[in-house]
């Protein structure tokens, strides 16, 4: 059987002597000593644990597929998160395979040969010519430290656990059975609580979206003079986040103005004018894939208005009233229904809602300025463990070892008629990432100011510096 390869819509055709030419005259570049990825011994309890909660029985975890975005270009591969935690491994088509004896085999996509195969240079979609160098087996199992076989040499037949819904080649070769949705959900559970390698690499994220966010405060002169202002600040804290890790986390929300009460603007086109704030809610990936999720509202002027820093202010007071809830065995949701209260005792004073802030809690006519919950766990996903079972996560209580976000806000619509004028237009949400310590909990992103006056003091010290 011939090759198949993946050429593309104007490939060039190979003649036996270019085919033949091709095969001859490259040095060995095989790696030899390589040290093993960080995460490796992290990896290998995590599938420990996995072993351990389905005995005896096949589990498959695939990375996930390329999909096109047109014709024969592909969008840039991020593989699923479960199998990024069990593995380190971040290639497209692998599978990790635990047997029922609790060994467990990644099987991959080795680099391919330079001799009988023209995929190295060839192939759009794997070719090292194209796309770059892949480990070959031996290098692979140097580096995630299990035992891996090629993806040609995996069997599915038999009965088996399945992640479905990451590759349709797996899913259509194993019959699906009851316990594939219970392996989502522990797959999903299991991360609830963060291991000391992880909350260091989700600080360096948090770090490094840190400094993403200087940048664009620094940015901020000459994206006021750009048509597309919002896009100008957007590409400053993208650059960072492709200098210091694998991407942003999310598609940055850069709103200025009445864009801010969209919750997730991420069209980005619109043009700053001094007079408004810019919401900002961005977060750094690293390498890894774990990500930050942070906001801060900014006056593009440098300073927040009077109603500005009134509505701000009341946030802020709302999140620190979040922040002092958390810590191990409160319930999950206490943080959001703090915030809460003191949003609806603000609005309450504002006389924009008339009712006690007893009565707006058990009524929820609030929730028209602030329209979502105040926060949710951080990860390997921006809103991670979203497959945990509500009693573990919504409904449960905090462990230490989690790691969250808190972030409230207040969304002020500009066509509000229950709103003096003065408020309308205004959104505001500050948003920071914690972890849950054995006594309360450790604000990870605390590099970044939050009081409107450290804001201020901040913004003047970079755009003079």
């Amino acid at each position: 059987m011939s090759e198949k390869l993946n050429t593309g819509s104007h490939d060039l055709p190979i003649t036996d002597a270019l085919a033949a030419f091709m095969e001859t005259g490259w040095a060995d570049t095989r790696h030899t000593g390589l040290e093993a990825l960080s995460v490796a011994p992290w990896t290998a309890k995590r599938r420990a644990a996995l072993a351990a909660r389905f005995p005896g029985e096949r589990l498959v975890i695939p990375s996930g597929s390329l999909k096109a975005r047109s014709n024969d270009s592909d969008y840039r591969f991020r593989t699923h998160s479960a199998f990024a935690y069990l593995t380190g491994d971040t290639e497209p088509d692998d599978v990790l395979v635990i047997e029922p004896s609790g060994e467990a085999v990644l099987y991959l996509r080795p680099r391919s040969p330079r001799a009988g195969s023209q995929e190295f240079y060839r192939d759009r979609r794997y070719g090292e010519f194209w796309v770059g160098r892949r480990p070959d087996l031996d290098e692979a199992q140097q580096l995630y430290q299990i035992e891996c076989a090629h993806i040609g040499r995996l069997s599915l037949a038999g009965p088996a656990r399945v992640l479905r819904g990451v590759d349709a080649s797996v899913d259509a070769a194993v019959e699906r059975g009851q316990g594939d949705a219970e392996l989502e959900t522990f797959l999903s559970e299991m991360r609830l609580l963060k291991d000391e390698w992880e909350v260091a690499e989700l600080q360096f994220a948090v770090d490094a979206t840190s400094r993403g966010f200087e940048d664009v405060v620094r940015a901020v002169p000459e994206a006021l003079g750009q048509v597309r202002g919002e896009r100008y600040l957007e590409g400053v804290f993208g650059l960072r986040a492709r200098l210091e890790g694998n991407a942003v986390g999310y598609d940055s929300i850069v709103a200025s103005g009445a864009h801010a009460n969209v919750l997730h603007w991420i069209r980005n086109d619109g043009r700053l004018s001094s007079r408004d704030l810019l919401l900002l809610d961005a977060g750094i990936e690293t390498d890894s894939l774990y990500t930050a999720d942070i906001t801060r509202t900014l006056p593009l002027s440098g300073r927040f208005s009077p109603v500005q820093r009134q509505v701000y202010e009341l946030v802020y007071e709302a999140q620190n009233a979040a922040i002092e809830t958390l810590r191990p065995g409160a319930r999950f949701r206490d943080f959001h229904l703090a915030a809460m209260r003191v949003i609806c005792e603000g609005l309450h004073a504002w006389g924009v809602l008339k009712d006690s802030p007893s009565s707006l809690m058990e009524s929820g006519l609030y929730r028209r300025y602030t329209v979502c919950s105040s926060g949710h766990m951080l990860g390997l996903d921006v809103h991670d463990c979203a497959k945990a079972r509500a009693e573990s996560y919504l409904d449960g209580v905090l462990e230490e070892g989690q790691v969250l976000t808190v972030e409230p806000g207040l969304y002020l619509q500009s066509d509000d008629l229950t709103l003096p004028e003065e408020f309308r237009g205004i959104g505001v949400r500050i948003e920071d990432d914690l972890v849950i310590t054995s006594d309360g909990a450790r604000l990870m992103s605390a590099g970044l100011p939050r009081h409107p006056d450290e804001v201020e003091g901040w913004m003047a010290a970079l755009l003079s510096s």
